[in-house]
């Protein structure tokens, strides 16, 4: 057992308080080498603790890098997480009925992008769930962004799996590089494409939501190109992610369909996100701007974007970041957004 002295600290009710700090907490130990004890986790929340989703993330992580971990159970309110060498090269994972694989993603995508060698990931449980990004997401916007940070991350979605019942599937591939390049994306650059990806469970399409979900995007803004897919899947659902390509950057949005809500309005939800961000100077959405700080503090040189404005996400993320690297951020309110910038 290493010194507790040795521990980095992680008070799990700052901030936002949620499940964010427990996910980049472990990334950064597992891909820095350095221990920590993340305590009083979800403080602030109606039911403390760790839940399966959050305990799932914590078990892959550690399986990545040969962790020893204490604490690991639902409801548990510390962890202490000790990170060895990462070695895995392919890890299947089950998240559980609906348990959203692009957050477990999130925990496990800062150590493997320092990985000496490639990685696999198959992880089943919730592909389009509530309070999380989708798989398209992941693709279309997070991994588009990696890639101009030099990394490079392959996603493929094998099964859809909407809630309650999920069983859905991705597999991604990473390939890691040795040092991480800085971006400076403070313009956009030219318009490339705005695109649209529809998916709905196969009992939906005789009411044609995934038609109708690009129809009600469609009236929001501009698509240049739309895609539509039904899907075999264990629960009915539908999900519309909207990504906007240009010459520095990827600005995306999704949403999700439900029971009542008509598919025009879940299509029009997903595109209006999309516009308020488009209307800002904004060089990266708000849910790529959380995701983008620990990758900064990886990188070698200095970084910076431009967010809509500053989340209690992103917050929270600078603060666990700074815990773990010597890298300091700053943040600016400009015209149109927030510029967060690191090095």
């Amino acid at each position: 057992m290493q010194d507790q002295k040795q521990f980095i600290d992680i008070d799990g009710s700052y901030g936002s308080g949620g499940g964010q700090i427990i996910r980049t907490a472990v990334g950064l130990s597992a891909v820095t080498g350095k221990p920590c004890r993340i305590f009083n986790i979800r403080g602030g929340r109606s039911e403390p603790g760790l839940k399966a989703q959050h305990l799932k993330g914590i078990e892959a992580a550690a399986r990545l890098c040969n962790a020893r971990v204490n604490g690991a159970s639902i409801g548990s309110r510390e962890v202490g997480f000790m990170p060895g060498k990462t070695e895995a090269q392919h890890l299947d994972i089950d998240v559980g009925t609906a348990g959203s694989v692009t957050l477990v993603l999130q925990a496990l995508m800062i150590p493997a992008s320092r990985m000496e060698k490639p990685v696999e990931f198959r992880i089943a449980g919730g592909t389009h769930v509530a309070w999380s990004p989708t798989t398209g997401y992941f693709r279309h916007v997070f991994c588009e962004c990696m890639k101009l940070m030099g990394l490079r991350i392959s996603s493929e979605t094998l099964r859809y799996g909407y809630y309650p019942k999920g069983g859905g599937m991705v597999k991604v591939m990473v390939e890691p590089c040795q040092r991480l390049k800085p971006v400076q994306i403070e313009e956009r650059g030219g318009h490339a494409v705005t695109e649209a990806w529809s998916n709905a469970s196969m009992e939906l399409a005789k009411a044609g939501v995934g038609e109708r979900q690009i129809e009600g995007a469609k009236a929001a803004i501009p698509i240049n190109k739309a895609n539509m897919k039904y899907v075999p899947s264990a629960s009915p659902g539908s999900s519309i992610t909207i990504a906007s390509g240009f010459g520095n950057c990827f600005l995306g949005a999704s949403a999700l369909g439900e029971r009542g809500k008509p598919a025009e309005k879940v299509g029009e939800e997903a595109a209006l996100e999309l516009r308020k961000v488009l209307e800002s100077n904004a060089t990266a959405d708000n849910h790529m701007a959380d995701q983008l700080i620990p990758f900064m503090a990886l990188a070698a040189g200095k970084s910076s974007f431009i967010a809509p404005f500053l989340t209690e996400h992103a917050k929270s993320n600078i603060w666990v970041t700074e815990k773990f690297l010597d890298a300091r951020f700053g943040v600016e309110e400009i015209s149109g957004g927030v510029r967060i910038a690191c090095g």
